[in-house]
């Protein structure tokens, strides 16, 4: 699964941001972070006030695809204190390298589900003493359910998640092979073009059409289009 930083998308989707730092602040979390999964494109979306080098090395380690708090949480439908984490391989591997970036092991993952079989997830964590955790989650559960569900909506209602739902991650070889098919080119002459066998092209091409959710290449290569993918001729 893919990781997108919705952060990263524009200034109008910097209210998310200020609003995950204002709970942070507010409830005295070290870090708050929202994710959003898009099973039909297979990506991993959200917001987090980590570190930098965190969410970078995160991202070049694909950890999305491993994290046990992001993956049990998914199954759940009630929070998940990540004490109640499997220490399995997974989660060593996760959690220490989290540490070694000042990320503690004290947190919470809150699931909200939509009504389209969206899946959004809301955490928080704090470098504390046991008992301090406990004391700070019995005050603020009901809170952090409200907020959850309330971050979830807006970022569903937001250009920023429906840009990162519309476009899908087309490799930039699945590009070129498409607009090369909207110039009118055949299978055979894009394969030339490029140096490489036709069946590759095929292989690029039934990759391209599953992403775009086409049955056919026109549909892929009208859908690629209409969504700004590639160049009208």
């Amino acid at each position: 699964m893919d990781l997108v930083d919705l952060g990263q998308l524009g200034p109008d989707d910097r209210p998310f941001d200020a609003f995950l730092a204002q709970l942070r602040d507010r409830f005295g979390f070290d870090h708050a972070a929202y994710a959003g999964a898009n099973p039909v494109q297979r990506q991993m979306h959200g917001y987090v006030t980590y570190p930098d080098a965190w969410k970078r090395h995160y991202a070049e380690q694909g950890f999305q695809n491993i994290d046990p708090t992001l993956l049990t949480a998914g199954r759940s439908i009630a929070p998940v204190d990540w004490r109640r984490l499997e220490h399995d391989r997974h989660y060593r591997t996760v959690f220490g390298a989290a540490r070694e970036f000042g990320i503690a092991d004290h947190g919470v993952t809150v699931p909200v589900r939509g009504p389209y079989g969206e899946l959004g997830l809301l955490s928080v964590s704090k470098d504390c003493t046991t008992r301090e955790w406990d004391m700070l989650l019995r005050s603020t559960m009901g809170e952090l359910q409200s907020a959850a569900v309330y971050l979830h909506d807006s970022v569903m209602r937001s250009d920023a998640l429906s840009r990162a739902l519309r476009h899908p991650a087309l490799s930039s070889r699945e590009t070129e092979i498409l607009q090369w098919t909207a110039a009118g080119k055949s299978q055979q002459d894009v394969a030339d073009i490029l140096g490489i066998s036709s069946r590759t092209v095929e292989v690029h091409l039934r990759s391209a059409r599953s992403k775009l959710c086409a049955l056919t290449t026109p549909q892929a290569v009208a859908r690629a289009i209409g969504l700004g993918l590639l160049t009208s001729l």
